[in-house]
């Protein structure tokens, strides 16, 4: 069986192919197909997201792969949850990751450290061959840094503090934070949920 994961970010396709090369699963992407993928997400939930770009990754391919797609972003509680679903649209969809952590440096400068509390969310749809769907969700809870640091990750990892580690994300080896992170653990739930309805 053939899969594909529906996603342009290079980041992305790195965690995925460390989670799924592990259990010998080897992952494509659009690209890979010589399209240019960029589906509207319209959907109101993560949930929604990853379905709506899981099929029409589907509708493009249009091969009896399993079609795989994630929609992940940081909730801060002290922001009510933003950024929330607009994570990587959020101050606008090419603005870099550097000021979107910037704003949240300054939106946060007063909060204290025990108010700072945040998650990273990660839904995961798949689309099998048969047309069944399938989803899954993880978290991996944290705080909002006071400063960036670290070179690994990509997005908010940098700005994303880790109590039990004593460091932001992006500070973490790829072989811990493929182990811990909200994408690693929502892509093991979804094996998981292939191998009990097989």
């Amino acid at each position: 069986m053939e899969y594909v994961f529906a996603t342009n970010n290079k980041g992305k396709i790195k965690e995925i192919n460390a989670v799924f090369g592990e259990k010998g699963i080897t992952v494509k992407t659009p690209g890979d197909y010589g399209l240019d993928f960029n589906p509207e997400e319209t959907g109101l939930t993560f949930t929604e997201n990853a379905v709506i770009k899981a099929k029409a990754c589907a509708e493009q391919v249009k091969k009896p792969f399993v079609f795989l797609a994630d929609d992940s972003g940081l909730c801060v509680d002290a922001l009510d949850g933003a950024p929330g679903v607009f994570s990587a649209r959020w101050l606008g969809e090419d603005t870099p990751y550097t000021e979107k952590n910037n704003k949240l440096i300054e939106m946060l400068a007063d909060v204290p450290a025990e108010k700072r509390t945040a998650r990273f969310v990660c839904a995961i749809a798949a689309v099998l061959p048969d047309g069944r769907v399938f989803t899954s969700t993880a978290n991996m809870e944290g705080q909002i840094a006071y400063a960036a640091r670290g070179e690994n990750g990509f997005g908010y990892d940098c700005l994303f503090y880790l109590p039990e580690y004593g460091m932001n994300s992006a500070e973490l080896s790829p072989e811990v934070k493929n182990k811990i992170s909200h994408r690693a653990k929502a892509l093991l739930q979804l094996i998981s949920l292939f191998k009990t309805s097989s």
